[in-house]
């Protein structure tokens, strides 16, 4: 391998080229060069660029009896939970599911209270540099951050399996057959689209002739979930001003993709050409 280095790469693209390089050469496999560049791209991202935004995060109230959080917990089926006090500014603490098991089997003679149960919320701001949030995630054990903005209120939050997935790639269960585009907008007919939840609410404008407010959210996936009052699964649709959106890949955790038909074929033959 010492071979392979010799010349002495000076920049990260010559880096890149080299494992490129030792790939052909049969010394590392497709897989290991993926996840070194994928290492590689995550030095680069900040905790705002992975995150799961604010509305497509699933919440419990801090005063919600054990038949509500385990409504919950079973129909989202995380592992984790953020709990709040009135409204998602107001985190109380994280509940684990695992928490729960003893109050679901009627194991405790102890009155249930998600208040007792839970535990400390750790925070950190947006631009938290992701490879050190690793880090720091592996160091304390710990493997869910509240993401919050430069004014302090919560934007998001963010797992170790986020930042995982940045280095190995989406991690799709073996039902899933849909694939998320590389393109962020796809035209696939005269006025549908497929767009990737994250496209930027100004870009889906520009592309497909809309006129939606970034103000309250920065992303499609952020307004669609907003508009569902829940974290929708794959195949169901739902109209904002006469646009029908309706969700083609998500996971347990956040929307991936989404199949948008616009109400006037006429109006649109020219959109995101």
């Amino acid at each position: 391998m010492n071979q392979l280095f010799q010349g002495e790469p000076q920049n990260r693209e010559e880096l890149v080229e080299v494992i490129s390089d030792a790939e052909q050469r049969d010394l590392i496999t497709e897989d290991t060069r993926e996840m070194i560049k994928g290492v590689l791209e995550v030095t680069d991202l900040r905790v705002r660029d992975i995150m799961i935004p604010r509305a497509q995060i699933v919440t419990l109230q801090v005063d919600a009896n054990v038949d509500q959080v385990l409504e919950t917990v079973i129909e989202s089926a995380h592992s984790r939970f953020p709990v709040v006090n009135e409204d998602k500014d107001h985190i109380e603490g994280i509940l684990l599911a695992k928490d729960l098991i003893k109050y679901g089997f009627k194991q405790s003679d102890t009155p249930f209270s998600l208040a007792q149960i839970i535990r400390p919320a750790v925070v950190v701001p947006e631009s938290k540099r992701v490879d050190v949030l690793l880090k720091e995630f592996r160091s304390q054990r710990y493997h869910m951050a509240i993401v919050v903005d430069e004014y302090g209120g919560v934007s998001g939050v963010v797992t170790i399996e986020d930042i995982l997935e940045e280095i190995v790639g989406e991690i799709e269960d073996e039902f899933d057959h849909s694939s998320v585009e590389d393109t962020e907008i796809k035209r696939v007919g005269n006025s549908v689209f497929l767009v990737k939840a994250l496209t930027e609410i100004d870009d889906f404008n520009a592309a497909c002739g809309t006129q939606f407010s970034d103000e309250e959210f920065d992303t499609v996936g952020g307004l669609v979930s907003h508009a569902f009052g829940h974290l929708p699964e794959r195949n169901e649709s739902i109209i904002i001003d006469d646009i029908e959106f309706t969700v083609t890949n998500a996971d347990s955790r956040r929307l991936n993709q989404l199949r948008v038909k616009l109400p006037d074929v006429s109006n649109n033959d020219t959109a995101a050409e």
